[in-house]
């Protein structure tokens, strides 16, 4: 007689750039292996890998792309399934501000960490009386980039920006016309951000500085100073322990 089969319960969760109602299950045993190891691998095209194939096998709901939702919906649906497979509250590593070394370990709430929206934030972006241009928000690549520490030099960041705006770039239009992004070779999307002005990339940049992030704000009381202040924890990272 074969054993029976383990009931798996089911959540529901709203995906903060949509609204959309998703349902999911914890992951398992085995998916949680997959992670464990891949994240003792330190390699990023094994760390993306494992969360596509976590979050995947996980959703229930069946007509979302995982590659194509918005880098905090990744980072709010990632908490929340590890938060259901191993429990409702996270153990982080808190730097206290006023001496920048002490570190207190601290438990959250998972269901206390929201994504954040900046007041203003847009994705049009007017480069001129006339030009403007549309952005997605970064791909599942980048959010493992930026969400997990990669060694680079100042000319790599440079670089990574540079690359992380062409690639988010969805339509550039006037009023007459328009180019699709999908239409348009990754080196002419390059070119086309290389020859912006500082005033237009900073405008850029601010898009991706204001878009909604995962956050939550936590009040840690130094032990060898007694000093207590406010730590805004910010990210997958933050809460990946």
């Amino acid at each position: 007689m074969p054993l029976p089969k383990i009931n798996t319960p089911t959540y529901e969760l709203v995906l903060p750039s949509t609204g959309k109602k998703i349902k999911y299950r914890p992951f398992l045993v085995r998916e949680e292996k997959i992670l464990i190891m891949a994240m003792e691998s330190e390699d990023m095209n094994q760390i993306t890998s494992a969360i596509i194939q976590i979050i995947t096998d996980c959703l229930i709901t069946k007509d979302v792309k995982v590659e194509s939702l918005a880098t905090f919906d990744m980072e709010y649906l990632f908490l929340n399934i590890r938060a259901k497979s191993v429990g409702e509250t996270v153990e982080v590593n808190v730097t206290c501000p006023d001496d920048g070394e002490t570190q207190v370990e601290m438990s959250i709430n998972i269901d206390d960490i929201k994504v954040k929206k900046t007041r203003g934030h847009k994705n049009i972006i007017k480069l001129d009386s006339e030009l403007s241009m549309k952005l997605a928000y970064p791909s599942l690549d980048q959010f493992i980039e930026n969400n997990f520490e990669v060694n680079q030099t100042n000319t790599g960041d440079v670089a990574q920006s540079l690359s992380m705006i062409s690639s988010c770039i969805e339509a550039v239009y006037t009023q007459e016309e328009s180019w699709e992004a999908k239409d348009c070779t990754q080196k002419e999307l390059n070119e086309f951000v290389e020859q912006m002005n500082t005033k237009q990339f900073k405008q850029i940049e601010k898009f991706f500085t204001t878009m909604p992030k995962l956050s939550h704000s936590i009040a840690v009381k130094n032990p060898k100073t007694g000093v207590e202040s406010e730590v805004v924890l910010e990210g997958l990272a933050a809460f990946f322990s």
